[in-house]
């Protein structure tokens, strides 16, 4: 890829107010593993960036619902985010509600503790944590 155009990717995918989304490597196995597309990651988000949070764990960690395929959300997957609007999220960890009630309390603290790093990380940082593949980037359809 040429520097220029190199540079236009880099100023798109960084405009202010977008928020980026990234899969885990962790996060990335479970969601393909349980047909979870990356169109019901962005709805997530989508409802996230409204307000519409099913649970705020604090420092950054939100709990989202989705669904399974051909299902409702009640009975479909967890999955823990580290979100701030506008800027990034990632998606960090995923159960099936079927196998679990709930995070447990150590589980909330050491998702605490690495959003506050990993919400820091400069645009450079990100950038080579994707280019090393502990990151994926999930890009939004083009409107």
């Amino acid at each position: 890829m040429s520097i220029a155009l190199c540079a236009i990717v880099r100023s798109v995918s960084t405009i202010p107010g977008v928020t980026r989304i990234f899969k885990g490597k962790s996060f990335e196995r479970f969601a393909s593993a349980n047909d979870i597309e990356d169109k019901d990651l962005i709805e997530a988000v989508e409802r996230a960036e409204k307000g519409l949070i099913d649970a705020d764990l604090g420092a950054g960690v939100i709990k989202q619902r989705l669904a399974r395929q051909g299902q409702g959300k009640s009975g479909g997957f967890r999955v823990a985010i580290f979100f701030r609007s506008g800027d990034r999220t990632v998606f960090v960890h995923g159960f099936a509600k079927k196998d679990r009630a709930n995070l447990s309390k150590q589980e909330e603290k050491q998702l605490k503790a690495l959003s506050k790093i990993v919400l820091n990380l400069t645009e450079e940082e990100l950038n080579t944590l994707v280019k090393a593949g502990k990151y994926v980037e999930v890009k939004r359809k083009k409107e």
